[in-house]
């Protein structure tokens, strides 16, 4: 083992006891980066940095980032989901998880119009778990298929980590909407499953709502939940069917789903100034942070990759004896395992440019193990002590739900995650299928 190869280890053992120890992933990186590029490359490390920051912002498929989180925020400030919600807890309502199986299909549906999960978990939190909780529901049930729910828009295209994905390892971005549609909805079926399930073997967990409530909603039910699932269904099919028959680019769909969204904001009477101002200074932040985790995560994969690191751990992995899908399962672990302490967006750019030599050696499918790793990121935002979409519920559900309520909710949906990965490994035309027969790719 080299010196530098040794300085390849150090630089990672001191990225994950800093990003532990609580200073912002983004600064952690650029740092380490540029210590150790010092020592070992002197003042080139500066204009490494400069060529990384041009080639990000040359990326035109980054462009769509912006205008998919600003479609996401202005739908949240429509009043779309609300209206979806309502109606199907009148549907669902009378069979026992109704509300709970309202929720999931709500945020499938929402998490179609924004990859920005932060929105729908605060939304869903507000509109779902106080009803649920009013009906006697198991407080982890409640908040656990908010949590769980909300986070599909990680993985339902369109997706901010499919976009970010695509240009980094060279896939294209409508190959991967494609590809994740059918995991994305296997995974809302996984978790309905389980609620139903649940309520067969726990009917207190989730009764069902009374006759009289029924009565007072009235017939009709089924006709205004296909009116008001109607608009936001219509813009997905358009957007996603658009860039998936290859008529448009994904950065020219988002620029169509975010116009459709002003449209669709203003029919529902909600587009105004402040909606306005609220949905760009979101989607200003949410940029923000994803180029910073793009550029500087560039520039310590670049030093971390000179130094050695990068053929180190290929051919640690490559040495192993138990054949590919042993490292395959190894990979997923070391995905799950650093969910606990990273963020997603730091462990697609600074684990997978490590991990792509390997899944090309080894022969897999590369847009195949694409989704296989959004969809072990997306159990990231679940697993404690890190766990996003947690600390959203946590910070707007009501004061009765403890944040153990919501870590005992949340486990069972984990554990349908891991089973949707298994599913996708045993049976890859669950990804493949799509992408072939609409792109040829796959």
């Amino acid at each position: 083992m080299t010196v530098e190869q040794i300085a390849s280890i150090i630089m990672m053992a001191c990225m994950l006891i800093m990003v532990i120890g609580g200073v912002h992933l983004a600064f952690v990186l650029v740092f380490l980066a540029i210590v150790f590029g010092l020592i070992f490359q002197g003042p080139m490390i500066f204009y490494l940095s400069m060529f990384k920051i041009f080639g990000v912002m040359q990326s035109e498929i980054l462009i769509a980032v912006p205008l998919f989180v600003f479609m996401g925020l202005l739908l949240d400030k429509s009043g779309v989901a609300e209206k979806i919600f309502q109606s199907l807890y009148e549907v669902f309502g009378p069979v026992r998880g109704g509300l709970a199986i309202a929720t999931i299909v709500t945020c499938a549906v929402f998490a179609s119009c924004t990859g920005v999960i932060a929105a729908t978990v605060a939304t869903m939190t507000l509109l779902a778990v106080p009803p649920m909780l009013k009906r006697k529901y198991n407080k982890g049930l409640s908040t656990g298929v908010v949590c769980a729910g909300g986070s599909l828009g990680i993985l339902i295209p369109p997706s901010v980590m499919l976009i970010m994905y695509g240009p980094m390892a060279n896939l294209s971005v409508a190959k991967l909407f494609a590809a994740a549609l059918f995991p994305g909805l296997l995974l809302s079926a996984l978790y309905i499953g389980y609620i139903v399930v649940l309520c067969i073997f726990s009917k207190k967990s989730a009764p069902a709502i009374s006759a009289e409530e029924m009565t007072a909603l009235g017939p009709g039910r089924f006709r205004r939940a296909a009116w008001n699932m109607l608009p936001a269904l219509f813009l997905v099919a358009s957007v996603l069917g658009l860039i998936i028959a290859g008529v448009t680019t994904p950065t020219e769909g988002a620029g169509i789903g975010a116009f459709a969204a002003m449209i669709l904001t203003a029919i529902n009477g909600e587009l105004n100034f402040k909606n306005l101002k609220a949905a760009a200074e979101g989607t200003l932040i949410v940029t923000s942070m994803v180029m910073f985790i793009i550029i500087f995560s560039g520039i310590y994969n670049s030093v971390f990759l000179f130094l050695g690191g990068g053929t180190l751990i290929k051919g640690a992995l490559m040495a192993l004896p138990f054949g590919k899908w042993f490292v395959l399962a190894l990979m997923m672990f070391i995905l799950f395992l650093g969910g606990f302490f990273i963020s997603w967006q730091g462990l697609l750019y600074i684990v997978i440019p490590i991990f792509l030599p390997v899944v090309k050696e080894l022969g897999f499918d590369p847009l195949w193990f694409a989704i296989l790793v959004c969809l072990n990121l997306q159990m990231s935002l679940l697993t404690p002590p890190f766990a996003y979409s947690i600390f959203f519920v946590k910070g707007v559900a009501p004061a009765e739900v403890s944040t153990m309520d919501i870590y005992r909710g949340v486990m069972p949906f984990v554990g349908m995650q891991a089973l949707a990965v298994g599913l996708c490994i045993i049976f890859p035309d669950i990804i493949l299928w799509l992408p072939r027969v609409t792109m040829g790719g796959g």
